[in-house]
């Protein structure tokens, strides 16, 4: 949501009409962002989605480097004539663009993004709400400036933003402070009730059932940062989180050192994403998920003891 309301709120400061198409829904911590109101939801609006797709000059893909991350979306973007763009920080892009701007030495797309308007020759155009997607973007992506992915590009990007009025506090402030009791209490159970300690294998493992959610009224995004808290036990180098979504078990997965996250989501789970952090999926029940994401991380052991 970062990279693409900047480029759209960019592309707005120097006359091109554009539309953000979000395949989902997202959590409500995102609401604030500049343009945010004119998001269009793939799954609450599909029919005027595929109208805007199929009349579209130009797409731009961000923040995904293979067209079943956006799920139905996807085949959409497959059927139109349009030239696309990629522009991410993912390993291995499936190669379904025109052309694009795309590597893993960036913190995040929005980082890219702002790469992508320097090499345009108009930062001049970054305005606050350019900014500010753009900089809580970087913020999340490397979990305030902590990741190894941080860069001192990262920095001196940062750096700019903030020279274009950014808010560092409120935008923290609205991301991580800005949460429902009911998410607060759920978070509370989980690390409480949910969580398990494989201690030979140094990793956490967090199960949630659909049922789970409900009670706490989980809506979109409050699991959002979840898998986080395993890493911060002592000695933890990998922490998962498997969540029951009805019709689909999503994982994520996250990992300290040379536990490579992105190998065990695209081997078993249909996934990918980066070397400690990535995510997968399953259509099977939670139980039999649960049994097997147990069974594949003691292939690997040897890094984790």
């Amino acid at each position: 949501m970062g990279s693409s309301l900047g480029l759209y709120n960019f592309l707005k400061q120097i006359g091109i009409r554009s539309t953000v198409i979000s395949p989902t829904d997202y959590g409500d911590f995102l609401k604030w962002l500049p343009g945010e109101k004119e998001v269009v939801n793939f799954e609450m609006e599909e029919k005027k989605c595929a109208a805007l797709v199929a009349k579209a000059d130009l797409i731009f893909c961000l923040d995904f480097n293979s067209l079943k991350r956006i799920n139905k979306l996807g085949d959409l973007v497959t059927k139109s004539k349009a030239e696309k763009v990629l522009i991410d920080h993912h390993l291995e892009p499936e190669g379904f663009t025109h052309t694009g701007l795309w590597t893993t030495a960036a913190s995040s797309t929005c980082e890219l993004i702002f790469f992508f308007i320097e090499q345009l020759g108009e930062v001049d155009k970054i305005n606050k709400d350019v900014a500010s997607c753009l900089y809580a973007g970087i913020m999340t992506d490397t979990a305030s400036f902590k990741h190894p992915s941080t860069y001192p590009s990262t920095h001196r990007v940062a750096a700019v933003l903030l020279e274009k009025g950014v808010e560092t506090n409120k935008i923290y402030e609205e991301i991580y402070d800005n949460y429902s009791i009911d998410r607060t209490r759920f978070i509370g159970y989980c690390l409480n009730e949910k969580l398990q300690y494989i201690e030979e294998l140094n990793t956490v493992l967090i199960c949630i059932k659909a049922d789970e959610l409900k009670k706490y009224n989980i809506i979109t995004g409050d699991t959002e940062g979840l898998v986080n808290y395993g890493l911060t036990i002592k000695g933890v180098k990998l922490s998962v989180l498997i969540i029951d979504r009805n019709h689909l078990r999503k994982m994520s997965f996250r990992s300290k050192g040379n536990i490579p996250c992105n190998e065990i989501a695209r081997m078993y789970f249909n996934g990918g994403g980066h070397f400690n952090a990535a995510g997968g999926e399953s259509t099977e029940p939670i139980e039999i998920v649960e049994e097997k994401v147990k069974s594949i991380i003691y292939k690997y052991k040897h890094l984790l003891s």
